[in-house]
């Protein structure tokens, strides 16, 4: 294989090879190990399915692109930048889209290469042109140039690169292409920033971090939905959470909530603030958080008794992050009546809003409902047991109704609300109780689909795990779980037949 792959290379390197023979070395090359190809390979092959990709002609630059993305991946990417640095750069001005993501994406994978980055960083051109591509109409190509540029700045040579030479200004003056490509150069300085603290220090001092800031505390509220997304990635990361508060960013968006009751325009970028303590809480502290701004809880509690679905959603979905910890749920306990309330419109939403957030709701009550079992205190325990009976005055019902109905994702969810309370005693007891439950739970012909089997799966599993459930279920169901446990989420019991002597 690997000679005939060479035979069609010299072929291609005479421009003796028709689009037929490309296609036939496009398959041939799929099928030769990387050490082969290595072995055969010659300056000229590659220079000649370059030079092939300046043709006219869509179907032959197709198939010249894949055998390249082959031979290319089975070269050292030292070989690569020292050899083909022409070849590169040519490709980073093809009109061909592919071309150019070929091409990115090599230069990422050189990068990667300790031995390669110096090539690279010594290309300011080649760099340029990737910053460049960032403005580019397609957006694969754009992103293909964030991730080479990420990877670029992943050393401190790198970041000397983009941040303190004249990159910068290349940086800057491709965001004032448009207002999509300006947040796509955020969406960049976000993900570098996001690596390491010297990583944000050098975004910092580039002044593009404070453009993004101005943007998201400013008056477009359409700007403020996109950049509030970028701000809460940054806020993942300690380093950038302690900038963020260094900066005053949390408390400025603390009092955007709370000027957001007389904006008519709030709908459009609320949503995005309240996800963002949201996520804030759960990475830092729930009872920090909601202590140090508790405009957040206030708003989280009137977004859910609103009646926009939108609004609700949003609400419910912070609620499940706020609640997915220990901490998170006893913040919620300490509003005590208003918490409970609440939990009963959530119940009544999963049981009658929209498919949507039906799914949402049943997504947050899981969440808000499970307990490790390490967590198991006997006040936890009682406090998740209140929450269930506050969802509807037969919530097991509510639930088994919910997984019974033909629509695969509500039956998933209404089961993964069974698997969020299967390692509570009480939850064992009213199931227990539940006439047919636990004969339900065993029962796989209810299960239509394989995302149906392997929730039900999870949640017997859940059952059979916990340390009380042989005493509260009693031997005889036990074992009929432990069996369906062993016998895994596809098993199928075998029919026999019998043959009748004159049977057709």
């Amino acid at each position: 294989m690997a000679e005939a792959v060479v035979e069609l290379l010299e072929r291609a390197a005479r421009r003796e090879a028709p689009l037929e023979e490309l296609r036939a070395l496009r398959l041939a090359v799929q099928a030769v190990p990387p050490a082969a190809l290595r072995a055969r390979l010659s300056d000229d092959h590659l220079g000649a399915l370059f030079a092939l990709l300046s043709v006219n002609d869509r179907e032959q630059v197709s198939a010249c692109v894949s055998i390249l993305e082959r031979l290319l991946q089975a070269l050292d990417p030292v070989y690569v930048i020292q050899n083909l640095r022409e070849e590169l750069q040519k490709g980073l001005f093809h009109p061909d889209d592919s071309v150019k993501i070929l091409t990115i994406s090599q230069v990422g994978r050189i990068v990667e290469s300790s031995d390669a980055v110096t090539e690279i960083l010594n290309s300011p051109e080649l760099l340029r042109q990737i910053i460049n591509c960032i403005g580019g109409e397609k957006i694969a190509v754009a992103k293909e140039a964030i991730k080479s540029l990420s990877r670029i700045a992943q050393t401190q040579d790198g970041l000397e690169a983009l941040f303190v030479s004249s990159l910068l200004s290349d940086l800057k003056n491709v965001m004032a292409t448009n207002d999509v490509v300006r947040y796509r150069v955020y969406e960049l300085i976000v993900e570098i920033s996001s690596v390491s603290a010297e990583s944000l220090n050098y975004c910092a001092n580039s002044g593009l971090i404070s453009e993004l800031i101005g943007e998201l505390t400013g008056d477009d509220v359409l700007v403020r939905a996109t950049c509030i997304e970028m701000v809460t990635s940054l806020a993942h990361t300690p380093h950038g959470r302690q900038y963020l508060a260094q900066q005053g960013v949390i408390d400025k968006i603390s009092n955007i909530i709370v000027g957001a009751e007389s904006d008519p325009f709030s709908g459009f970028y609320l949503p995005g603030f309240v996800k963002f303590f949201g996520n804030l809480a759960v990475v830092d502290s729930p009872q920090q958080i909601c202590e140090r701004y508790p405009v957040f809880m206030e708003k989280v509690f009137d977004m859910a008794e609103s009646h926009d679905p939108t609004m609700i959603g949003v609400a419910v979905d912070t609620l499940g992050i706020l609640g997915s910890n220990v901490e998170g749920k006893q913040v919620l306990q300490k509003t005590r009546t208003r918490f409970h309330n609440l939990l009963s419109r959530i119940g009544h939403q999963a049981k009658n809003a929209p498919t949507e957030l039906r799914l949402r709701c049943l997504d947050a009550i899981s969440s808000l409902l499970y307990l490790p079992p390490e967590q198991q205190t006997e006040d936890l325990l009682r406090m998740t047991e209140s929450w269930f009976t506050s969802l509807s005055s037969q919530p097991l019902e509510l639930f088994r109704s919910i997984s019974t109905q033909p629509f695969p994702d509500l039956h998933c969810g209404a089961l993964r609300v069974f698997t969020a309370i299967a390692n509570q005693p009480w939850a064992q007891k009213l199931m227990l109780d539940s006439p047919g439950f636990v004969e339900y739970i065993v029962d796989r012909s209810v299960e239509p689909d394989k995302a149906s089997k392997d929730a039900k799966y999870e949640l017997v599993k859940a059952l059979v795990n916990s340390k009380t459930i042989a005493e509260i279920f009693g031997n005889q169901y036990y074992l009929r779980l432990r069996a369906y446990l062993r016998e895994g989420p596809y098993y199928v019991k075998a029919v026999s037949t019998t043959a009748v002597e004159g049977a057709e």
